[in-house]
């Protein structure tokens, strides 16, 4: 950073995520049987002064007064607060500590707790300016330092006036006060601090709205760690993701949008104009036309299993890096699985519904033991191979069909065609994927194949299974029962009608799409999906992702990464080579990893790049993708 340029920082709800003071209140009224009316009065008196319709002496004084809190509850507080910086003054520790010269705190807070906060990451004691607390001679906290120009109005102004700063001052802070050395004329800029908390009167005076430190640091030419500001990254998080993964999101500093709902096609094409990463279930469709509006979009997480909702042939052309949740909720279909092969064998369902009825029928026939009996599992991936496990620790015989070849667990049997398990089982479940393949998979004449009184339960696709012979296969008595969880149509979201031909039927078990629906599948999907996608924009990693080359690297220290994707052509990584020798860029790791249509080279460097470099590897011939690192 040049020496003429010089940063204020507020410490305040800026440095850390919160109001110190709030929190030592949590700390010095713990056993006040007034607790929390008192700090809610402390919260009020803060606001009031940030925004500055309440002088700072008197909140000073206000809040102190209430406090009630002793030197000892200082180093509580000072624990406290260090789980409590401000996530992007975490990310950027490195810039903080290279250039402490030229970083001051000036805040209205106290230096008691301040410096051993700041001192963590780098900035100098003497470069902290706070507020001083008085104690008695038993410890307690009686007043503030009154000589201190800190503890009256306009007081960080004056501080600045006396420490005589030269060069450009750039001012960062969320409260009134931060913007009063720029009213003063005491400073060349004001960055209203909004990553914590945003307050109206202090954003509309500001220079620049600032998310986060890294759009400082970006729009400064500053950022030595990341190659674009989180908070420009736009991500758009549809069908109620679970709340971890949206605040996983949020605390990598991305500026997250969630709707509850599915969006149709059109609605998509709108919204997604501006979005670089989506977020999406199996309610909606990413298709081709979607994609063609998705200029900026770098990588979408699917919260579940599948992926065929999304076109991945044209996320591979325009090198957009898709990424699911294969074993998330794994453990939660096959349960749902075991207990409604067992409803279905007992006749749970329509016994439940009579006796809510008033109608006792108490009879053994038509329920039977799953133990002994055959289940054949179509499909034998993850929850099919693990559904096999539980089933066959439960007495059953295991049978599985899969066109790709798998070795069989325990003591399941592999048959040769789905005809023969078919007509071999007394239990049939459906672990397929959601390829246009597997249409009807499971239709009329398959349906005559399976055995007179077998059971049928769909947990994979809707299309899977053609409902109208189903419902045929029910009534007529050929199937004892079915359960079923996916449809080929669905309602987009819970206030939409749920039509189906399958209402009604007896022994008919139909859930709403809940297979992976328990909390902690979701809690596992929501902490997983957003793992893989911040992964992959922090350090290039495509490790699980289901459409581009499998590279997994570790994070890159003291170099510079380089990101290239292209069409899976003969000679594109000597063109990129040959670039960096034309612009003496020694190269220190690179890495290719190619499928049948794309290559994706990742190349570290340990020299920073020229934007002519940067433009040269863009102009390849063949290249989809380039993004830099760091």
């Amino acid at each position: 950073m040049p020496q003429t340029k010089k940063f204020i920082i507020d410490f305040d709800s800026t440095f850390t995520q919160v109001e110190a003071l709030d929190i030592l209140g949590e700390i010095s009224l713990e056993n006040d049987p007034e607790r929390d009316s008192k700090l809610q009065a402390i919260k009020d008196i803060t606001d009031k002064g940030m925004e500055g319709s309440l002088t700072f002496r008197e909140s000073l004084e206000k809040r102190i007064e209430i406090l009630q809190a002793t030197q000892n509850q200082i180093d509580d507080l000072i624990t406290a607060l260090k789980r409590k910086v401000s996530k992007s003054f975490e990310r950027n520790k490195e810039f903080l500590q290279d250039n402490a010269e030229d970083i001051f705190i000036i805040s209205n807070g106290f230096k008691d707790f301040i410096i051993p906060i700041v001192g963590d990451y780098g900035i100098k004691k003497e470069n902290v300016f706070a507020n001083e607390f008085v104690y008695d001679s038993n410890g307690k906290i009686v007043d503030f330092n009154r000589e201190n120009p800190l503890s009256s109005n306009n007081g960080k102004a004056e501080t600045i006036k006396r420490i005589n700063l030269e060069g450009d001052i750039y001012v960062i802070g969320d409260g009134y006060t931060d913007y009063e050395i720029k009213a003063s004329g005491l400073a060349n800029k004001f960055y209203a601090f909004t990553e914590n908390v945003s307050r109206p009167r202090v954003t509309s005076q500001a220079d620049h709205i600032a998310p986060s430190l890294d759009e400082i640091l970006y729009i400064n030419n500053l950022n030595t760690k990341f190659s674009y500001p989180k908070s420009r990254i736009k991500v758009l998080l549809l069908e109620n993701v679970h709340p971890i993964g949206v605040e996983l999101l949020k605390e990598e500093g991305y500026d997250v949008e969630v709707v509850s709902s599915a969006m149709n096609e059109e609605e998509l094409c709108e919204k997604i104009k501006n979005v670089s990463i989506l977020g999406i279930r199996s309610k909606t469709n990413v298709t081709k036309k979607v994609l063609e509006n998705a200029n900026r979009l770098i990588s979408i997480g699917a919260f579940c299993i599948g992926t065929n909702q999304i076109d991945l042939e044209t996320c591979q052309e325009k090198g957009i890096a898709v990424f699911n949740a294969p074993f998330s909720n794994t453990r939660s279909v096959v349960e749902m699985a075991i207990a409604e092969i067992i409803f279905l064998m007992r006749n749970f369902a329509d016994k439940s519904v009579a006796m809510h009825q008033g109608k006792w029928d108490k009879s053994a026939t038509g329920s039977f033991e799953v133990r002994g009996k055959k289940l054949g599992i179509v499909g034998y991936g993850n929850i099919g191979a693990q559904l096999s496990v539980l089933a066959e620790n439960m007495g059953m015989n295991v049978f599985y069909y899969d066109v790709i070849e798998r070795l069989a667990l325990g003591n399941a049997t592999k048959l040769n065609s789905l005809d023969e398990l078919l007509s071999t089982c007394d239990m049939i479940s459906l672990h397929v994927d959601g390829r246009k393949d597997n249409k009807n998979l499971i239709d009329k004449q398959k349906i005559a194949k399976m055995k007179k009184g077998a059971i049928l339960v769909n947990l994979s696709r809707g299309h899977v299974v053609e409902i109208s012979a189903l419902k045929e296969a029910i009534l007529s008595g050929h199937l004892a029962g079915c359960a079923v969880d996916v449809f080929p149509e669905e309602p987009k979201n819970n206030s939409e009608p749920f039509v189906s031909d399958l209402i009604g039927l007896p022994n008919t078990i139909l859930t709403p799409h809940i297979g992976g629906s328990t909390l902690e599948a979701q809690e596992n999907i929501a902490r997983f999906v957003p793992g893989k996608i911040m992964e992959y924009i922090n350090t290039g990693n495509t490790y699980n992702s289901v459409n581009f080359p499998n590279i997994q690297l570790p994070f890159l220290h003291d170099a510079h990464r380089l990101i290239h994707i292209h069409l899976n052509e003969p000679g594109v990584l000597a063109k990129i080579n040959q670039v960096l020798a034309n612009y003496e860029i020694n190269i220190v790791g690179q890495y290719l990893k190619t499928n049948e249509k794309i290559g994706y080279v990742i190349t570290d460097i340990n020299k920073a790049y020229s934007p002519d470099a940067i433009d040269a590897l863009k102009s390849i011939p063949g290249t989809i993708r380039f993004r830099t690192l760091y």
